[in-house]
Formats: structure tokens, sequence, C-alpha cells
């Protein structure tokens, strides 16, 4: 199948995670610790403050770093770099839409560093802000024509809005520029297996699992593009590798789950993979009624009654799962002692309006 073939069709699957580019290295702790003795004599050094603030955003504790920036503020709130560091912690902290106002804080107070709009860019990214991203990744580009992570993030935004072939340019383009960056390689691995081209998607992975062996993600992809060429049993060693390196792959449990089912496994088998997967992503297809037939074939009714009663809210009027609510409730019910048991309920199935005759000739 040719590339442009493959990008007509909407992929299964989309990355739903962004990951940050740039590696934490385990010394910024210590070296922050030891700015400790310096910040008590000196506790009105906002330069002293800034410094730990960006040691623990490397060590990977942005709130500890916020309430450093926060400190540094209060002494000198003129300083566009600190409400760029202030923004990079909100960022961590997963508060984006605080993030992207202390960015802006940052640009008005004259920090014109490339670092701004590409913050800003997956900042939007994240908020599923995709034209804002674009824009935001576009002005860091124009900075830094050859900025690695400007690129990757501008791929992920055209894979987020089914652009396939702008994604894949830009992550081959990022690719060059820092062709040893697994996270890339993921990417490329996981649009090329979603767009169905798992030739393609196994050179990158391969390439991905050399640099980093211990990534799940990558695991996943290899293991997913050998689903798709025919060798699912090798597939299937590669979803339990994922699990393994990273409980986080919720596809590897799904799959594994759709796996088991197809083989005729016993309920209990597919029962923990389903539900580690619909707690990442409640709108994997048929996992919730797989995992609630599993549930009412293991007799563990109160379970399967809960997945039978989302099955009908996610979908309306269909009356199979209407149906089960009331057999599964019906049995939750019984199993009640005679005092808390609420009335019986009796099924109705709906009932189709009568077709008027057509008028006398």
């Amino acid at each position: 199948m040719s590339l442009l073939a493959a990008c007509q069709a909407a992929p299964s699957e989309r990355p739903d995670t962004l990951v940050n580019l740039a590696t934490v290295q385990s010394g910024p702790r210590v070296q922050a610790d030891e700015l400790d003795g310096a910040i008590r004599q000196q506790p009105d050094n906002a330069g002293l403050l800034a410094r730990r603030a960006t040691l623990r955003l490397a060590a990977g504790q942005p709130s500890a770093a916020l309430s450093d920036i926060s400190s540094a503020l209060a002494i000198d709130d003129a300083d566009g770099e600190l409400y760029f560091l202030q923004a990079r912690a909100l960022r961590a902290l997963g508060r984006l839409s605080q993030a992207l106002a202390a960015a802006r804080q940052a640009a008005a107070n004259g920090f014109n560093s490339p670092e701004l709009p590409l913050l800003e860019g997956e900042t939007h990214l994240a908020a599923h802000q995709y034209g804002a991203a674009l824009e935001s990744l576009d002005r860091t580009l124009r900075l830094d024509p050859d900025q690695p992570a400007a690129l990757f993030y501008k791929g992920l935004a055209y894979a987020a809005t089914a652009d396939t072939t702008q994604a894949l340019d830009y992550l081959h383009a990022a690719l060059a520029r820092d062709p040893r960056q697994p996270e890339i390689l993921h990417q490329l691995a996981f649009l090329l297996n979603a767009y169905r081209l798992p030739a393609e998607a196994a050179r990158y992975a391969a390439q991905g699992l050399r640099l980093d062996s211990t990534s799940g993600s990558l695991a996943y992809d290899y293991g997913r593009q050998l689903e798709l060429l025919g060798r699912p049993d090798s597939a299937l060693r590669y979803y339990r590798r994922a699990l393994r390196l990273d409980t986080t792959q919720y596809r590897a449990d799904y799959r594994l789950a759709l796996a088991a089912g197809a083989h005729g496994q016993r309920p209990a088998a597919i029962i923990p993979h389903l539900k580690r997967a619909l707690r990442r992503n409640a709108r994997l297809p048929q996992a919730r009624a797989l995992l609630a037939e599993a549930l009412e074939a293991q007799h563990r009714l109160p379970e399967a009654y809960t997945q039978f009663r989302l099955l009908v809210a996610e979908n309306p009027g269909n009356q199979h799962w209407t149906y089960k609510v009331w057999k599964t409730g019906e049995a939750v019910r019984a199993m009640l002692p005679d005092s808390l048991r609420p009335p019986t309920n009796y099924y109705r199935r709906a009932t189709v309006a009568p077709v008027a005759a057509p008028p006398q000739q």
C-alpha cells in the first residue's frame, strides 16, 4: 500500500500523551539542595532562588520549583525569565491555562528566547488547541529553524488533526536533526502502524529499541507491527514485554485481551487487562462490552451491572445493553437480603409504532 493511499483512511489509534524531549538528569536534586545554605544567608537573592528553581525543575520537582519562583517574583516582578520559569513549572504540574498566562507575562517583560514560543506551542498541544499550537511552533522555527522539538511537536499537532502527510514530514525532519531521540522514533512507528504501514514502522521501532531497550512504548510499537504483519505470537511477547517495562501501556493490555478472547481463553484471563486498559482510555472499541460479558460469565454480577449501565449511557437506545442492565440488575437484586431488596422491575421491550394503513383509493 502506498503512503498516499494509506493516508486517506483515519487511523484507529492516536497517541494521547506528550513526552518532554528533554532528558532529566539525576544530579540536579543534589545541586538544588546544596543551594539551601546560600539562600538561608541571602533570602532576598532572586537569582539564587531562580537557580534553585531551575535545578528543581530538572530534578522533576515542579511544586518545589514553583515555590522558589513565587518567592523570587515577590522580590523582582519585572524579570521575564522568572515568568518563563513559572510557566515551565505550571506546565509540569498540568496547569495549562496558568502556564500560558505566565508565558504571556514573560513576553511582556522582555523574555524573547525561542524556548518561550516552544513552551507555548507544547502547552497548547497538550490542551488540544492545535491551531494555536502550530502558530506558536512556527514562531519558534522562525527564531530557530533547526529546533527538533518544535518540528516534533508540529508533527504531533498535524497527526492529531489527521494531516498524516504533514505529520510524517515534520517527524522525519525532527529525526534528521536529532536521530538518537527514541520518542521521535516511537511517534513515527506509532503513526505508521496506525495507518497500516507496519513494514515502515518496524524500522523505526527497531531503531528506537536499540537506543532505549527499556521503552515500553517502543516495545508496543514493535509488537503492533508484528501483529499487522501476521505474526501474532511474536506480537504477544512484545505486548507482555511492553507491560513489564511500563504498566501504563494500556494498548498492550487491550491487544492482549482481544487476543485472549479470540483464542477462547477463560474470561478471568482477560478481565485484568480490560480493567487496566479502560482506566486509561474509556473509549477503546469493544473493550467495555468484552469486560461486561466477561464479568457476567464469572458471576461477578455487581461489577457486570456497573459496566452494562455504562454501555447503555454510551449507547443510548441500544436494546441489547438495556436488556443486559435489567437482567443483571435483577440478579443483583435477588442476591440482597429480603429487607434490602427493592421491588421487582419488570422488563418492557421498546414498542415499534404501528405503520398507518395507506389511504383508500
